[in-house]
């Protein structure tokens, strides 16, 4: 399994929009700009953060991006889920089935249940991050650095 960048460049997006005062929106071109992203996709990822409830967009020309959920509320997985969506990581293809050459009653697949225990642990672990704790950690170990986006915010953010 491959996570695609869209995930990572989303809940990056959403840290950024954290550190906005209330009432302030972010515009997309900026927050696109920051994270080295193409505009285009970029925009495709904020539509899909919007339809999940997590964000919200303000047209017109003073508009942007803000959060829509308090960042304690957003789980890592929220955003994946916004992203990827629902769909499973595994999908038995009939190999064993084949390879043995097996009736239509014997059919199984003896990865099903082990992918599917591996499934559950691995949103378990997304579920226990949110952007508040990630926002956090990343504060704690570069708090230079925090600072600096927070400049950078306060010039481009919108009011």
């Amino acid at each position: 399994m491959q996570m695609k960048t869209g995930v990572e460049q989303s809940v990056y997006a959403i840290i950024l929009l954290k550190m906005l005062p209330a009432r302030a929106v972010l515009p997309g071109e900026a927050i696109s700009q920051q994270l080295g992203t193409s505009p285009t996709y970029f925009q495709k990822l904020l539509r899909k953060l919007v339809r999940a409830d997590l964000i919200t967009s303000v047209p017109g020309v003073k508009g942007g991006f803000k959060l829509k959920k308090k960042p304690e509320e957003i789980q890592v997985y929220d955003v994946y889920l916004a992203i990827e969506g629902q769909q499973s990581l595994y999908s038995p293809s009939g190999i064993l089935d084949d390879m043995l050459e097996l009736e239509e009653e014997d059919r199984c697949c003896l990865l099903s249940d082990l992918m599917d225990e591996a499934e559950s642990a691995w949103k378990t672990v997304l579920k226990r991050e949110t952007i508040a704790s990630l926002y956090e950690e990343t504060t704690n170990r570069f708090p230079e650095k925090v600072k600096e986006l927070e400049e950078w915010i306060t010039e481009k953010m919108v009011l």
